[in-house]
């Protein structure tokens, strides 16, 4: 990953005394919070990429046959 950049936001003042007396170090809560979304967002996408390959593959396999990737496979395999 690359370095550190600093991002401010605003809460309303008994949000962040609220959170102080729970104990919750809010710095580390969001940046938390941030990268949880960020990574399910991309699963999300990586999903979607996955679903959409899977229905061209469908196609592909509707056109050539049910076993068309596994003997392209296999003929890729043996190939080398």
């Amino acid at each position: 990953m690359g370095g550190w950049v600093t991002v401010s936001t605003k809460v309303r003042r008994e949000v962040l005394e609220k959170a102080r007396a729970y104990g919750i170090n809010v710095s580390e809560f969001l940046r938390n919070a941030l990268e949880e979304e960020v990574m399910r967002r991309e699963k999300e996408e990586l999903i979607a990429l996955f679903n959409e390959a899977s229905k061209e593959l469908r196609k592909v396999s509707k056109i050539y046959g049910e076993d068309f990737a596994a003997r392209s496979i296999r003929e890729d395999r043996e190939s080398r």
